[in-house]
């Protein structure tokens, strides 16, 4: 169970690397359409998780206690997951990797898309807490899915990091280490996470579908808009779908 539990939370952080490693390989950017594929796959899989892996189980943890009102805890958790990301969207400009052309621009790209991968660890985190800590409600398959749709997701946000980061003037190695960084803080609040579940079991309704929400912002907000950004649609749409029939067959199938 252990080890199952550090594979996963291992794979969202080499989903990063992998997605970063592409400037030491390529000169130009990741192709637009495989890009595409990629968010809309990653888009499907992460909405199917926030609902089958993440909202029912926290609903489910509470029927037998609050019956018909078991929803009031996951609806809670998912507006405060919803907040907090509108919240940090606020506090931190939006930067785009076609602005990183100096130490402000780069630092602050850096920035953004590390305190976004936080809530990307802690849903990785809390259900491998529920693996760990015996919740029935929680599968292995649907958390190994889960960690999958993630770094299927960071691949090219990894790219979309280190690139623009050598293009700039940075050498290759260094745009690659930089890459990377961003996201270890993946693994990192993933095992915060795990760790603080084990101290506030009563909590887990709450940090289960807190996760959904972050996740859910994170879909709709980001996600999407790339995949219906310039150009056809079709591609992304399909890989959405895809995507998300994969996990929901998955989870059900596996569950």
């Amino acid at each position: 169970m252990y080890f199952e539990a550090f594979r996963g939370i291992m794979l969202p952080f080499i989903g990063t690397t992998l997605g970063s490693s592409c400037v030491l390989l390529m000169k130009k950017v990741l192709n637009r359409n495989i890009e595409r594929v990629l968010m809309g796959a990653a888009a499907g899989v992460m909405t199917a998780a926030s609902i089958w892996s993440l909202l029912l189980p926290a609903i489910a943890q509470c029927e037998e206690e609050m019956g018909r009102l078991a929803f009031i805890p996951a609806a809670v958790g998912f507006l405060l997951g919803i907040v907090f990301l509108m919240l940090l969207d606020r506090l931190i400009p939006q930067i785009k990797a076609d602005d990183c052309t100096d130490g402000a621009g780069r630092s602050m790209l850096m920035l953004a898309v590390t305190l976004h991968n936080i809530p990307e660890g802690m849903a990785v985190g809390v259900v491998y807490a529920g693996l760990i800590y015996g919740d029935g409600d929680i599968t292995a398959a649907a958390a190994l899915t889960l960690a999958v749709g993630i770094a299927v997701q960071n691949f090219p946000e990894g790219a979309i990091i280190s690139m623009p980061l050598h293009a700039s003037g940075m050498s290759r190695a260094r745009s690659f280490v930089f890459g990377t960084l961003s996201g270890i803080v993946e693994p990192i609040g993933a095992v915060v996470t795990v760790a603080a579940a084990g101290l506030i079991i009563p909590a887990m309704p709450y940090l289960l579908s807190f996760a959904a929400g972050a996740m859910i912002y994170v879909t709709v907000s980001e996600l999407i808009p790339e995949i219906y950004a310039d150009g056809s649609a079709e591609a992304g749409t399909a890989a959405y779908t895809a995507g998300f029939l994969l996990m929901m067959i998955l989870d059900v199938a596996l569950g």
